[in-house]
């Protein structure tokens, strides 16, 4: 590192503090992938035409509309000008700048390509984000089904069955089991609902709580790979992150270890990052990236074969970039199927409660009136 974070900062050197109060100062405000995405972009574009990377991060901070993005554009070209490597710079901010993102701009200084690698990194920005919506799209409008599903039924609960209350009194003793039932509930939740609502809030709290610790981090993360129907979509997403930045990252030059360890900040699951850690081992002690594809139940076996084939013809960075392409295309098929699968089940199930609940409130309605007939 050319210049430590605690060094001494000289009085006769005003351009260097300044520059280093710019870079290391954080604003109010969020920099989102969007953002990081269009200034990869716009830079790509600048320095395509011929700018200078200090006049090109001189133009973006000018058209930057976010505080936090013109804080940060500013930060990075102030340490341009003091002579700091732009990869240097943009490893001060690994809340924006991946390793990933870091070693494939280092890799072009050295080659002179920068524009071609931020082209590259937008892409696989842009691919990232496309299956990130995929997966959303996919399970939202099964949570929704499921959310309305129990407000309908609360609904029904605490405002419906009270009005029936008093009208099924004098037949109790005739009222079919799933009506007494849901009267039941229904007096419980009138009764007790600010303790229920307490309650609720508690338990997201200390879910949240707990699925933020290590113990629930390595839980989640065990169940998204074990559960069925999530399973293949889950360890398919993780494939596709740990591939896509391995084909980025050799075909541009950066040695596999560095490689491997960029790929393992990628992706966040606990379970297949320990996968990484061995493919990393493997290759440290002389292996191959095959030989350890091969001892990972998340990894297919014919992507082990082709991973064999690309070390031996030497051709790795695209057979995994071709492998990527592929289980991206089998995760997205994967999730619609799920997804036209999930509707039809959630919609019976929910037609099966109307059902009953509606079954609950006529059947007693028409006991009343044969009653009142004879």
């Amino acid at each position: 590192m050319a210049i430590e974070l605690n060094e001494r900062i000289e009085p006769k050197a005003p351009a260097r503090s300044l520059g280093r109060r710019l870079a290391a100062w954080r604003p109010r405000g969020r920099i989102r992938p969007r953002d990081r995405m269009f200034f990869t972009e716009q830079l790509a574009l600048l320095l395509e035409t011929g700018s200078s990377l200090h006049a090109a991060l001189n133009a973006l901070k000018a058209q930057s509309k976010n505080p936090a993005m013109t804080a940060l554009v500013g930060g990075l070209a102030a340490d341009v000008a003091e002579g700091r490597t732009f990869s240097h710079a943009l490893s001060r901010r690994p809340d924006v700048f991946s390793r990933t993102y870091v070693n494939l701009i280092a890799a072009s200084e050295e080659g002179g390509y920068m524009h071609q690698v931020l082209e590259q990194l937008l892409e696989m920005d842009a691919k990232r984000e496309a299956m990130h919506r995929t997966l959303v799209s996919a399970l939202t409008y099964p949570a929704f089904l499921t959310l309305f599903a129990t407000a309908v039924v609360i609904f029904v609960l605490v405002v419906v069955f009270p009005k029936f209350g008093d009208l099924f009194a004098s037949i109790q003793d005739q009222l079919p089991a799933t009506t007494l039932i849901l009267m039941r509930a229904s007096g419980f939740l009138l009764a007790h609902w600010p303790w229920l609502l307490l309650g609720l809030g508690a338990a997201l709290a200390g879910l949240h709580a707990w699925a933020r610790s290590a113990p629930g981090c390595e839980r989640l993360d065990g169940l998204k790979l074990a559960v069925p129907g999530l399973r293949t979509a889950f360890a398919r997403l993780y494939l596709v992150q740990f591939l896509r930045v391995m084909s980025l990252s050799l075909g541009n030059g950066v040695p596999i270890l560095d490689a491997l360890h960029a790929a393992r900040e990628v992706v966040r699951n606990r379970r297949f990052r320990r996968f990484i850690d061995r493919v990393e081992q493997r290759v440290r002690e002389g292996g191959g990236l095959a030989h350890a594809f091969t001892e990972s139940p998340f990894i297919p076996p014919i992507a082990a074969q082709m991973i064999h084939t690309g070390e031996e013809s030497g051709h790795l960075p695209k057979v995994t970039a071709r492998l990527a392409d592929h289980y991206e295309t089998e995760m997205t098929r994967h999730l619609q199927t799920f997804s036209r699968m999930a509707e039809p089940v959630l919609l019976l199930v929910m037609g099966a409660v109307v059902g009953v609940i509606v079954s609950s409130l006529i059947l007693p309605i028409f006991k009343l009136s044969a009653a009142v007939h004879y």
